[in-house]
């Protein structure tokens, strides 16, 4: 159990981030459940604290917003007076395109979601780790298989990926004077409502489309769990958590 400890999701209203964020409230984290839509968020904190555990708690705040970003994690500071974990989950993708297909305007919007929005978080949960007494957290970071082998006409996506893989790193390595940790989980065909195609047909690099195996998002929520549980004298830096039977080592 992790009782007292006080984790923040972002994205926390449906898939990956929800299954995470009332995974640590089972496990007896208070835990902040952010995203944009409040209403999404409440249902999501309400089902958590139906089961019970830690405290669930619902702020609305869009992770772009550097303002607003602040505001998260001044109600944070207010309500609990410390952060031990943030999962950085909040993203989006696009729909399949080559590059000369791509409006300048989708790749702005997924930078921001994915590149800006996981800044800004860290960059609040960071401040606040540094500061706080006794001082540290962690910080893990929802990457993608999409940061080791792209799907066919994804470049914002792949490309914001790699970014996290960097911003991973980085924190990982400036963060040890403050006893603040940092990984990465890499998640490959967990079935959220997001994931549904994988089980039905999706673009395969020879051309064809295809029905991939998917997994329960539980194994995800387990696994953030499982990192998050760990002592600071160890980290997990990177984690690939996938269905067994995806097609990802191999070739295609």
């Amino acid at each position: 159990m992790s009782e007292g400890k006080v984790a923040l999701v972002t994205g926390a209203g449906s898939g990956i981030g929800k299954a995470v964020a009332k995974t640590l409230v089972a496990a007896g984290w208070n835990t902040v459940f952010t995203g944009r839509r409040l209403d999404k968020l409440e249902e999501a904190a309400n089902e958590a604290t139906a089961a019970g555990g830690g405290k669930a708690v619902a702020v609305a705040c869009d992770v772009t917003k550097a303002d607003q970003v602040d505001a998260l994690f001044a109600r944070i500071e207010q309500e609990f007076g410390r952060l031990d974990l943030l999962f950085n989950n909040a993203g989006m993708g696009a729909k399949g395109a080559t590059i000369d297909e791509i409006p300048v305007e989708v790749w702005n919007d997924v930078v921001n979601v994915n590149v800006t929005g996981s800044f800004l978080c860290a960059r609040g949960a960071f401040r606040m780790m540094r500061h706080q007494k006794p001082q540290g957290g962690r910080i893990i970071n929802n990457g993608s298989i999409s940061a080791y082998a792209p799907r066919p006409g994804t470049v914002p996506y792949t490309a914001t990926k790699h970014a996290i893989t960097g911003l991973t790193k980085t924190l990982a390595l400036d963060g040890r004077p403050f006893d603040i940790a940092c990984g990465q989980i890499d998640i490959g065909n967990a079935l959220t409502d997001l994931a549904a195609p994988m089980a039905t047909g999706v673009p395969q690099a020879d051309g064809s489309m295809r029905a991939e195996a998917v997994m329960d998002v539980k194994h995800v929520a387990d696994a953030v769990l499982h990192m998050a549980s760990l002592p600071f004298e160890a980290n997990v830096l990177f984690m690939n958590v996938m269905a067994t039977k995806m097609p990802f080592v191999g070739r295609g």
